[in-house]
């Protein structure tokens, strides 16, 4: 009986990398990040240099997605044949982590401290190294064997994207988790695609062993659950009866909170139709939307406070 692997017309069949990874389930991001550090598949390449996987490949890719589902660390599997992963199908996640706490090294003294007085015993990191600045990580031992580095950087400016590409090479190519407090938009979205982890730097230690194994998978986080917006209150219609009504006022606020929030509300309109060049531009796109949101909900109660104190008509 033939295997898998002994198909014929296996070979025949190839796939872009972005069909590859839907018919996989996975995110074209996931397959990037995993084909870059654990050098999952022998590819072929087509003229134009892209990756085509065989149908085998992409059965192959299906099983990783599934048993990393179930819990096993990719980094585990991505050596295994396909026979070795059908038998780890039903083999319970636990027994895979054989060499217990996931391995870190820390660029963060703060950090460091943190993990150190919680205590190894309660939480499932083990820091094999830890330095203060970026540029130490060189320092790193040879058999340091760091699964995840974790680097604490309370400002993240773009500045430091070179120096944790850096960290990253002389840490074998480990998977990596910056914490921040504060950083722009633009210098997150150019970390995850380069396929880092970005979070900002937890309250709970516990929450460091969800962003290492996630980074290990190397999973995306889930977007942030949000408050909802507010319904819309006062349409331009209403604002322009109030801007009507108002302008016999010695006071000018109505005028301007009127034109304000015609200017908000725009934008919440804008920021939800605007076009998104990739997923992390949607995303980006769709917290603006919430943001002016609930900044025009603000701002319309103000409306209905000043509009009650001037009688001016409401809503």
């Amino acid at each position: 009986m033939q295997t898998h692997e002994e198909r014929p017309d296996d070979r025949h069949i190839a796939y872009r990398s972005g069909v590859a990874a839907r018919l996989a389930g996975l995110s074209a991001e996931t397959l990037r990040v995993w084909e870059r550090r654990y050098q999952l598949s022998d590819t072929e390449r087509s003229a134009s240099g892209q990756r085509l996987y065989s149908a085998e490949q992409v059965r192959r890719l299906g099983l990783l997605k599934q048993l990393v589902d179930q819990g096993h660390a990719i980094g585990v599997l991505a050596g295994l044949s396909v026979e070795q992963l059908h038998g780890l199908i039903s083999t319970p996640a636990k027994s895979q982590r054989a060499d217990g706490p996931i391995r870190v090294a820390v660029v963060g003294a703060s950090l460091a401290r943190r993990i150190a007085a919680r205590g190894r015993e309660t939480l499932d990191i083990a820091v094999q190294h830890s330095c203060a600045q970026l540029e130490h990580v060189a320092s790193l031992p040879p058999d340091a064997q760091v699964e995840v580095l974790l680097i604490e950087l309370s400002e993240l400016h773009e500045s430091a994207l070179p120096a944790i590409m850096t960290a990253r090479d002389a840490a074998g190519g480990a998977a990596v988790v910056v914490l921040y407090r504060f950083g722009a938009s633009a210098t997150i979205r150019s970390l995850r695609a380069k396929g880092c982890l970005a979070a900002r730097i937890p309250a709970e230690l516990d929450e460091l062993v969800v962003l290492c194994h996630s980074a290990l998978a190397g999973e995306r986080l889930p977007p942030p659950q949000q408050a909802a917006v507010p319904k819309l209150r006062f349409d331009e219609h209403m604002l322009f009866t109030i801007t009507a009504a108002g302008s016999g006022l010695a006071c000018e606020c109505p005028k301007h909170l009127a034109e304000l929030l015609m200017m908000v509300g725009s934008f919440e309109r804008y920021s939800a139709q605007c076009a998104s060049r990739n997923e992390d531009d949607a995303q980006l796109h769709k917290e603006l939307e919430h943001a002016a949101g609930h900044a025009r909900a603000i701002l319309e109660t103000a409306m209905e406070q000043l509009a009650r104190a001037e009688g001016l008509p409401m809503p």
